[in-house]
């Protein structure tokens, strides 16, 4: 089996229900893995927007996962320390934790990865993290990656251009 990085929420490839991005509650959808490779002692997670003006937007990063989780509940609170001891890095904003989808008036719509590494470490990151950060300290200790891909499109614009 592979690992493997998976939601509840939405499925590969589909639409992110709203209440996970900013037209809704732009709460953290629930995130489970599976097959983790043996020696994992923890986890990162960065969720980039690829349709983005400028290049891919980070929406969230996380690090510092414990390795024996097999998930994040849905509605993470936002700030830099979690309840397990994770890290939530910087965002494309400058904030700490999770920013949902968000479409500006006109856009159709975007597609969305977030792509889960099991490391054979714990990272010596602080909250100032970004993903750029994140993937520099991230090398040589990756032991596996997973990605979940899904997309979010603007109803609203969507109607007017029917």
């Amino acid at each position: 089996m592979a690992f493997t990085l998976s939601s509840s929420a939405v499925e590969p490839g589909g639409r992110i229900p709203d209440q996970y991005t900013t037209s809704g509650q732009n709460v953290s959808p629930p995130l489970a893995w599976s097959d983790v490779p043996p020696d994992t002692k923890s986890f990162a997670l960065i969720m980039e927007d690829l349709d983005a003006t400028g290049g891919a937007y980070v929406h969230w990063v996380v690090f510092n996962v414990p390795g024996g989780s097999g998930g994040l509940p849905e509605a993470l609170p936002r700030g830099t320390q979690l309840p397990d001891g994770a890290i939530q890095g910087r965002s494309g904003s400058g904030g700490n934790g999770y920013e949902g989808p968000s479409l500006s008036p006109g856009v159709l719509a975007h597609n969305y990865r977030m792509t889960l590494y099991a490391l054979d470490t714990t990272l010596d990151l602080d909250a100032t993290a970004t993903a750029q950060g994140l993937l520099q300290a991230m090398q040589g200790h990756i032991l596996a990656e997973s990605q979940l891909q899904f997309q979010w499109w603007n109803r609203r614009a969507q109607l007017a251009c029917d």
